[in-house]
């Protein structure tokens, strides 16, 4: 008979490779690696935080909230129900993280409080160590 641990939690979501990873590693532009993969949480996760970073916050809005709803499909196509680990030590999983901790951070800018501290409590519910290095 198998015995389940039911206070262990859901499993960690692992997702695969991102296409893009080894563009942009490359030093491939953002914006055209983002237009050749658009499902790419990395891609839209790179353009905005360079848009944050220079003052673009509508922009990084954008960018971080196409690579957050990309993420969350590729999540939950992955076997992700919705809650639980999404480790940043596995890197595939940077991006999407990437994405929610910028969408967190512009939506605050903005005055979109209830939606920044959604942000912050879901990246820190997702992995504590993605919310203090993106912090």
């Amino acid at each position: 008979m198998e015995l389940n641990n039911l206070l262990s939690g859901p499993p960690e979501t692992l997702l695969p490779v991102d296409p893009a990873a080894a563009e942009l590693a490359a030093g491939a532009p953002a914006v055209e690696v983002a237009a050749r993969f658009p499902a790419s949480s990395l891609a839209w996760g790179t353009l905005a935080e360079a848009a944050l970073a220079d003052g673009n916050t509508i922009e990084a809005y954008a960018y971080a909230r196409t690579g957050y709803h990309r993420g969350l499909d590729l999540l939950r196509r992955n076997g992700w129900k919705g809650h639980g680990p999404v480790p940043w030590e596995h890197e595939p999983n940077r991006g999407f993280l990437r994405c929610l901790a910028v969408l967190g951070k512009a939506a605050g800018i903005i005055g979109e409080t209830e939606e920044a501290e959604r942000c912050s409590t879901f990246l820190r519910d997702s992995s504590p160590t993605a919310a203090d290095v993106l912090a």
